[in-house]
């Protein structure tokens, strides 16, 4: 089954990732390789900061768009990981090994279809 790994930041988390970047690059690359030779490894992107990020909701059929997350924020998601495995305890001992479940956090979720 699939699984899609949320990853969520905050300001500390990018404080982490200017200081530590090489280092915690590394732990992602050993994890990747780690997971494609497995076939767990579906697919995964960062995403762009979150002041460029929009929300789109339809109201009385007119698009309401407004800037990216609520400013009250304290988190936001800054990236996501794809994998295929074989349970919901493989997808979360995943997550749990990503770096950034050290640093801001992750949310593991099923995926449909």
């Amino acid at each position: 089954m699939k699984y899609l790994l949320l990853i969520f930041a905050n300001e500390e988390t990018k404080e982490i990732l200017d200081r530590d970047r090489d280092k915690i690059w590394a732990e992602v690359d050993e994890l990747m390789a780690e997971l494609t030779e497995s076939g767990e490894w579906v697919s995964g992107h960062g995403l762009g900061s979150p002041d460029q990020a929009r929300r789109v909701r339809v109201q009385a059929s007119v698009p309401v768009v407004t800037d990216g997350p609520f400013a009250e924020a304290k988190e936001h998601i800054a990236g996501y990981c794809v994998v295929d495995c074989a349970s919901v305890e493989r997808a979360t001992e995943i997550a749990a090994r990503w770096p950034d479940a050290r640093l801001g956090g992750m949310e593991v979720w099923p995926m449909l279809g």
